[in-house]
């Protein structure tokens, strides 16, 4: 396969985290800000890092589903130490403010900095695993690092699927011991996750010819804060397709409305922000929507209080659709959102506030030939609770006469508390920091579990910087844990290779 080793050269190179360190994952990190990255099309980052490698003389490799493996040779007289993969995710979560203008194919990312945090503007930041990406370039091209050898992995599709993760050859990487450089809270090492599943439901409904003597409206819910579907499903904020959906329903109820779209949330690994309908009413009727919409807004911030500050409903009149949903299908889709599962359905009982199963109830679209399609996920710690949690969201769907399929997923990564890299991770944290890090299971999925399902005597952790928001527009990323997160993973990569 041929790459162009110069496609980047004509891209506007930003100068705005110069100043922040460590100064090579930072440098690093405003070059991938440029590159479009969005899961399921990772060219132009395969690309980057393949142009990457070889500028620097990096021995790489690519399989045939995209993942590329760069390796850090050892160092003179290093040759006898063990070796060490370093992983990562290309791809990111593209999520966008609705007023703002992105292209994510074309355009780059923003970047600022405020208060002691890097975020974007409008969009999501990609520093989920941006950071990874990163921190691992500029660990192949630290000089100083005198070590023995370092695989650097980078997967395709974590977000949206774990393809590359899935399709992952146990001999395409030599090393048995992995840091995983995809999470997001500074002083926490992570030594097992949640596996994950897609349920999906699709309902038909046939077309009926709008009433003239009627007035149409969009109405909008935003503002809500959203989130990862793992790392925040237990935060309890606002889904906007539940909200979205109790409040058509209460207008059905009253006013015997007619819709005729509806479209919430985006991302199956995401809590959804923002959704949309369109619908109609009689004439007569019309006048009296607002004071109703009005009561509803003030019942959800009694509900929310600060934990929503910024949800907003509003409501705008529309030109009149020429068709609507039949009510009896239109019955049967309130009914599959109002039953459908969301949020925390089990907490751990070995791991002190660690969810142990959830489902996401993601997003429902509109889509051709008079389908809709409603998207959830499901994770646990217990592959027979994630089964459960499935079934349960397909019972619920199959009630209101959808079709449901869920797909395989993928597994969680089991805790190993004798785990040799913890036990190094967390020496090293506290030589350098003088305080104990917290060791835990996390909720979201990691490809850890994959890794660990291939190879079960690999020996695995997960360290990140501190990150919030992440898969929301919010997301941003804590520059002091920036560094700390680089300390450790240094001191972490010279204490396993030392003295073997």
């Amino acid at each position: 396969m041929y790459f162009c080793p110069v496609i980047y050269e004509k891209l506007p190179r930003m100068s705005l985290l110069n100043q922040l360190t460590p100064a090579p994952i930072w440098k690093y990190f405003e070059e991938i800000c440029n590159i479009p990255r969005l899961s399921k099309n990772e060219g132009k980052i395969r690309h980057h890092l393949i142009d990457f490698a070889t500028r620097n003389n990096l021995e790489y490799k690519e399989d045939s589903v995209g993942n590329i493996l760069i390796v850090k040779p050892s160092s003179i007289g290093f040759d006898s130490r063990k070796t060490i993969v370093l992983q990562s995710h290309m791809d990111m979560v593209g999520e966008k403010n609705a007023d703002y203008v992105h292209n994510w194919e074309t355009d780059p990312i923003i970047p600022f900095i405020e208060d002691g945090w890097v975020g974007a503007k409008g969009t999501t930041l990609g520093a989920d695993d941006g950071i990874g990406i990163a921190s691992q370039m500029a660990i192949l091209t630290d000089k100083t690092l005198q070590t023995g050898r370092i695989e650097c992995l980078f997967t395709i599709d974590e977000e949206s699927g774990m393809t590359g993760a899935i399709n992952l050859k146990t001999d395409f990487f030599t090393g048995n011991t992995l840091i995983n450089l995809d999470s997001e809270d500074e002083g926490v090492l992570y030594i097992g996750c949640a596996g994950g599943m897609d349920t999906v439901g699709t309902l038909k409904y046939f077309p009926a010819k709008s009433n003239p003597d009627s007035s149409a409206f969009e109405i909008s819910v935003t503002g809500l804060h959203g989130g990862h579907s793992g790392d925040e499903i237990h935060r309890g904020y606002g889904n906007s397709v539940k909200i979205m959906n109790s409040l058509l329903c209460n207008l059905s109820d009253h006013f015997g409305i007619s819709l005729s779209r509806f479209n919430g949330g985006n991302l199956r690994n995401a809590i959804p922000r923002e959704a949309f309908a369109t619908f109609i009413v009689k004439n007569s009727l019309a006048p009296k929507l607002k004071s109703s919409i009005d009561s509803f807004s003030n019942s959800l911030r009694d509900e929310f209080g600060s934990l929503e500050p910024d949800l907003k409903i509003t409501i705008k009149s529309v030109e009149l659709p020429t068709s609507v949903m039949d009510s009896v299908n239109q019955a049967k889709l309130f009914t599959a959102l109002k039953e459908c599962p969301h949020g925390v359905l089990s907490w751990s009982k070995e791991m002190e506030n660690l969810v142990e199963t959830s489902t996401n109830l993601a997003s429902v679209k509109f889509l051709e030939e008079n389908i809709i399609k409603i998207t959830t996920t499901q994770r646990s710690s217990i592959e027979s609770s994630k089964n459960e949690a499935a079934g349960m969201v397909e019972a619920s769907l199959k009630l209101a006469g959808a079709n449901v399929v869920s797909s395989d997923g993928y597994p969680g990564w089991k805790p190993n508390i004798s785990s040799e890299i913890l036990k190094i991770t967390r020496a090293s944290y506290i030589k350098l920091f003088s305080k104990e890090p917290k060791t835990r299971a996390i909720h979201a999925g990691l490809e850890c579990g994959l890794i660990y399902e291939k190879n079960k005597s690999i020996d695995m952790i997960s360290i990140g910087p501190t990150i919030k928001g992440a898969h929301t527009p919010q997301e941003m990323i804590n520059i002091e844990s920036t560094k700390m997160f680089w300390d450790l993973l240094v001191d972490v990569i010279h204490n396993f290779q030392k003295g073997q």
